[in-house]
């Protein structure tokens, strides 16, 4: 029959109508000739498939031929190469691809495209060099323009006919090293079809085992966007679309095939800067492997800040290599390596900067840091400390607000960890790092431009609230840390920097163990009473009490300050009276001399009535208390706190005021003042 067929066409075939009813029965047949043979139901040679059958057909989609005679003759070879047949085979010569694709760029209709290439697809799953022949014959560039711009079924197509070709091997360094394919690939991740985004996958996934640099532009053109909304939409849980298991599949072989990689990337990067470390002039061979490996630096930022990668990469090994890259970064900033002339200034600033970003990443996330918490203090410390005294400001400044923030969550966990009972040895190396090689060199940089004082200040206040010990060993440095900033920065008392400063501030004056006549000596008393009669004075003036809430915070923490140093006062003055009683010989010029040198804080007797009346109860409670404090210490020997104006502050307050406890105290005071 089938040779009967083949040659009523042959005898035929300027007659297109002859040709349009018998290539379907000739194709019926070969299709059940093919998969027939497919299971196994019958012997080879009863299906005996002449050539001049596949010559008709080849015949059949050439040029010149009417549009209804090639589709028919298109979909006979796409039914037939579904089946894994030795019939198959017989379609696959040197002319069917781009046959096959000149059929599909020259049809109209949408159907008239897909057969051709979904039988060039079939026949490039038994022959990738049909494929490899169409991008000889019309060029890589045609054929990526016809996948961007193609419906879904022929991305599809064309997609496995890619893949088919990279995992073969064949155009393989073209396709690895082309950087529109590998961009034409990734817009592809944009596609709305499942099955289109898990093909895109797999094809990048072929790509990057090739060529581990394409990483790096798949990283530029969003794919790590990509990954992380699509490994949300595959998430268990989730209603999943048609496809979704086997887009999951495709992602979690990319995915893992990163994370293996980032090793050898970080590796190689390390491996350059060693070779070059502590030289000034590094050799052709080794400024090319620089150049080489240390544009990889932002695959590294962009697989840490993702939080698909995040979590399988930051490991301790990780760490350990990431604080040797930042040893590295010290010596470049320093100078003792100089990469300027292998891979340029703009480069080599771009490392240290990428190289600060990555850990800022990880800063985010204190989960991280806590787990790894002795690494981070053993390889990633010391070199960032070390940079903070970078002569670059940028470099300085982002050293010190990684520092800070770093700081700030370990030893606030270590404070918890101590509170459960937990054995922890980490406290103290942390300490004597910043003790022994920052805070030595703070006062300079307390005096730089700004913003740089503020995230030295930040992390002063992280150490003052989570270790009260360094505060007892360093006085001196804190002393000098906490005032100098007041006289710089008292005219931007809603500032950030002097924010810091007061919270400093409040820190030190709240340790127990802190000699608070080496602060009264440095004039503390003098800026308290500038300092709080701004901000009253910002208090009052403002509308809506409510709204201002900088200034209540600042007022409140500058309350708490001058409380601390009135109950100090009150207490030597209180120990003083009673050896007196007691008829111990007691020097009482200690007390005489506290009670002079913070006599300016009687200033304050006007402002503090003037804030009894306010809404606010925290600042009710804490004006009243340092009020008492004053003036049983001072009495009312500051005329002006019995002015008119006092007196209505006093006389609105006591109206409105019900609880016993409160009336009370508010007498005493009047009663102190009066008498």
């Amino acid at each position: 029959a089938i040779t009967l067929l083949t040659e009523l066409i042959r005898e035929n075939f300027r007659n297109s109508k002859l040709k349009q009813c018998f290539l379907p029965a000739l194709g019926e047949l070969l299709y059940l000739i093919a998969s027939k043979e497919e299971k196994g139901e019958h012997p080879r040679e009863c299906w005996a498939v002449p050539s001049a059958a596949y010559t008709v057909l080849m015949r059949c989609l050439r040029e010149g031929e009417e549009r209804v005679v090639n589709h028919i003759a298109a979909k006979i070879i796409e039914n037939v190469c579904t089946t894994r047949s030795c019939h198959a085979q017989g379609f696959i010569t040197g002319e069917i691809g781009p046959v096959l694709w000149y059929l599909f760029t020259h049809s109209t209709g949408d159907s008239l495209k897909i057969t051709p290439i979904s039988a060039l697809c079939r026949i490039t799953r038994s022959s990738p060099n049909a494929f490899q022949s169409v991008i000889e014959k019309v060029g890589l560039t045609a054929v990526l323009n016809s996948l961007a711009n193609g419906i879904c079924k022929i991305q599809q197509y064309m997609l496995t006919m890619f893949s088919a070709m990279l995992s073969c091997g064949i155009h393989l360094q073209r396709l690895i090293q082309e950087k529109d394919f590998v961009t034409t690939i990734t817009r592809l991740l944009e596609s709305p079809s499942t099955f289109i985004r898990a093909k895109a996958f797999l094809v990048l996934l072929q790509v990057l085992i090739n060529n581990r640099e394409m990483l790096l532009l798949s990283c530029q053109t969003r794919l790590m966007m990509y990954i992380e909304r699509d490994s949300r939409k595959t998430m268990p849980g989730k209603e999943q679309q048609g496809g979704s298991e086997y887009l999951s599949k495709c992602l979690d072989l990319l995915i893992y095939h990163i994370v293996r990689e980032l090793p050898g990337i970080l590796g190689d990067i390390l491996s350059a800067l060693t070779n070059v470390s502590g030289r000034k002039h590094p050799s052709t061979v080794q400024a090319k492997q620089l150049k080489m490996c240390l544009p990889m630096m932002p695959v590294v930022l962009h697989l840490v800040t993702s939080q698909v990668f995040r979590p399988q990469i930051v490991t301790k090994e990780f760490l350990f290599n990431y604080g040797i890259l930042l040893e590295f970064v010290r010596s470049i900033d320093s100078g003792e390596t100089k990469l300027d002339r292998a891979i340029g200034q703009a480069a080599s600033e771009e490392l240290i900067k990428t190289t600060l970003l990555t850990f800022e990443a990880v800063t985010e996330h204190p989960s991280l840091l806590m787990t790894h918490r002795l690494t981070v203090e053993d390889s990633i410390l010391p070199p960032l400390v070390s940079l903070v005294h970078s002569q670059n400001v940028e470099w300085r400044l982002f050293s010190l607000q990684l520092l800070s923030e770093t700081t700030s969550l370990l030893l606030s966990h270590e404070v918890m960890a101590k509170e459960k009972e937990e054995s922890l040895n980490s406290d103290n190396k942390l300490l004597s790092l910043i003790r022994d090689l920052l805070l030595p060199q703070y006062e300079h940089i307390l005096l730089a431009p700004d913003p740089v004082p503020m995230y030295a200040l930040k992390l002063l206040v992280a150490l003052t609230e989570h270790s009260p010990a360094s505060v007892r060993i360093q006085k001196k440095y804190f002393v000098l840390f906490a005032i100098a900033p007041l006289l710089r920065y008292q005219n931007s008392i809603l500032g950030n920097t002097m924010q810091t400063v007061i919270a400093l501030l409040n820190n030190i004056v709240a340790n127990k163990s802190m000699n608070m006549m080496m602060l009264f000596e440095e004039g503390l008393a003098h800026h308290i009473c500038s300092l709080l009669a701004e901000a009253v004075a910002l208090y009052l003036e403002a509308d809506d009490k409510r709204s201002t809430k900088t200034a209540n915070v600042l007022l409140l923490s500058l309350l708490d300050i001058l409380q601390y140093m009135l109950t100090y006062t009150a207490n030597i003055v209180r120990q003083t009276l009673q050896a007196q009683k007691s008829g111990a010989g007691v020097d009482t010029q200690a007390a005489e001399d506290l009670l002079l040198i913070n006599k300016p804080l009687t200033d304050l007797i006007s402002r503090l009535i003037q804030l009894l009346p306010s809404e606010d109860t925290e600042i009710f409670l804490s004006a009243s208390q340092c009020l008492l404090l004053l003036v049983q210490l001072y009495g009312g020997n500051n005329q002006e706190s019995m002015s008119p104006e006092n007196m209505g502050s006093f006389a609105e307050v006591l109206k409105s005021k019900k609880d016993p406890r409160e009336l009370k105290h508010l007498l005493k005071i009047v009663k102190r003042l009066v008498s």
